[in-house]
């Protein structure tokens, strides 16, 4: 442990937990063995860290987090498993975040700079890219994968194995059992359905005129003009050749294993 971290008297820090330059933990925070916390990092009171995890720098835990606990599975024999946090995210009052299973690939990964606001759950083996915002009571069942720059409202979820594209917004409520492509907003109504794309999330991260517009007419050929997938796709090869963003699209839809939100 770095001695010049800045430790509360009522925390309990096992010896072999790594803290890095700068750290701060809070009252009555619990860090157990085989943890890493990187140089900068901000730990509110009563959180607990379980390892193996090993987290970047520049993270903020604000009070009451429960991170790198056991895998909510049945299956788990004890096997070593893993998770691993980027830098600059902030965790919210009781956000929840489990290590992998054995039989999930044994890591649960966070990228960099995203926001996951409070009572947030990331189950086993989740995949979770940058700049993401997972609002209040946002949860993520086992395996599931999040592209970059993903919005999730309160009280949204997705379903075991599912994977939510670069991009998307998820509306409050939504409760999603399918791939959500890149760029496509959510709405509620139990179980969530496409309701057309993150148009303004595109403005606001620089996607110009053009490239909204092609994405526009992929999602109108995917959902919008009653097509099969198999015909839907043969379009959208079409349109993959003038565009990135559709090659994208094209391509995260031919790797699902789950069927697509339609």
């Amino acid at each position: 442990m770095n001695d010049k971290a800045l430790i509360h008297p009522t925390a309990v820090i096992d010896p072999s937990a790594r803290l890095g330059e700068g750290v701060s933990v809070g009252a009555y925070t619990v860090i157990g063995p085989e943890v890493e916390i990187g140089d900068g990092c901000q730990i509110g009171p009563h959180c607990s860290f379980s390892g193996p995890t090993r987290i970047g720098s520049g993270n903020r835990f604000i009070g009451h987090a429960a991170i790198g606990g056991e895998p909510q599975d049945k299956k788990v024999a004890g096997e070593r498993t893993e998770l691993v946090i980027g830098d600059r995210n902030v965790f919210r009052e009781f956000v929840t975040v489990n290590r992998g299973t054995g039989g999930g690939g044994g890591i649960t990964r966070i990228g960099d700079d995203n926001w996951l606001l409070a009572y947030s759950h990331v189950a086993h083996d989740c995949i979770v890219g940058n700049n993401c915002v997972f609002s209040n009571n946002t949860t993520l069942a086992g395996h599931v994968t999040v592209g970059d720059w993903v919005i999730i409202s309160g009280f949204a979820g997705a379903h075991q194995f599912c994977r939510i594209g670069d991009h998307a917004f998820l509306g409050m409520g939504a409760l999603v059992n399918g791939d959500v492509p890149p760029f496509t907003m959510v709405g509620g109504n139990s179980l969530g359905r496409p309701r057309g794309i993150n148009s303004e999330g595109l403005k606001r991260r620089g996607f110009d005129a053009g490239r909204i517009a092609a994405i526009k007419r992929a999602y109108r050929t995917l959902y919008v003009a009653g097509l099969p997938l198999a015909e839907a796709r043969e379009q959208l090869g079409v349109q993959a050749q003038d565009s990135d963003d559709v090659r994208q699209l094209l391509d995260f839809i031919d790797g699902g294993e789950r069927p697509l939100l339609r």
